[in-house]
């Protein structure tokens, strides 16, 4: 699981030589999650690079963060992808991988495609003053919203941050009863209900199924024979 302050590298095997197949640029918050889909799908030729979660506190320079990664590593890889959200850019994350050819998964934020988007834009309609947390989201909240927002020295910004919520809904991908408590020990912080909406993997396992092809994957199929 991915520390909030650092970045995460999983190589797919492949060629010591030459090109590797697929690598997926994507938020560390994603990185379990990321990782259990591709090993219980067996998807041997993706690699991942996760950048820090820390980031989403410093939106403006996301976009640069991962143009980095796309330019160090675009001499190894046949393909490049983006498991990010816009995640609080302004445009300017999708303006950039449009210049770099790199496909983002749709979504404007990671509980989009975790919820599924029509689900969530219904979930949207229903209270737009919802705050919404994942599993990751869960585990280092503290590190994340209550330190990261500096609630934890200064309680009195919270109606400033939180005031216009009316409640949490917890996008659980995996059913955990301690993660569970955690969730409505967070929204208690916040001072609101909480609600969790059962999400799986699918949004994130949907995305990568249709980068499953390619040589590396060709290889494992004939292997599998």
């Amino acid at each position: 699981m991915a520390d909030p302050d650092q970045g995460f590298d999983a190589e797919a095997p492949g060629p010591t030589e030459g090109l590797r197949d697929t690598l997926v640029i994507a938020c560390g918050a994603l990185a379990k999650e990321l990782l259990t889909v591709i090993r219980l799908n067996r998807w041997a030729h993706l690699a991942v690079t996760c950048l820090p979660a820390i980031l989403h506190n410093r939106p403006e320079r996301i976009t640069e963060a991962v143009r980095r990664k796309i330019k160090a590593n675009r001499a190894r890889y046949r393909r490049i992808v983006c498991l990010y959200g816009d995640c609080g850019t302004g445009g300017q994350l999708d303006a950039m991988l449009a210049e770099e050819g790199v496909e983002r998964i749709e979504g404007a934020h990671c509980y989009a495609f975790y919820a599924g988007l029509e689900h969530f834009d219904a979930m949207m309609e229903e209270e737009i003053g919802t705050f919404f947390l994942t599993d990751y989201l869960v585990r280092f909240f503290d590190r994340l919203v209550m330190e990261g927002l500096g609630l934890d020295r200064h309680p009195e910004l919270l109606a400033d941050y939180f005031g216009h919520y009316k409640r949490v809904v917890w996008l659980a991908q995996s059913d955990d009863a301690v993660l569970e408590a955690r969730a409505e020990a967070a929204a208690a912080k916040l001072g609101l209900p909480m609600e969790k909406r059962p999400t799986g993997l699918h949004g994130l396992q949907g995305f990568l199924a249709q980068h499953r092809a390619g040589p590396a994957a060709a290889r494992l199929a004939g292997d599998a024979r």
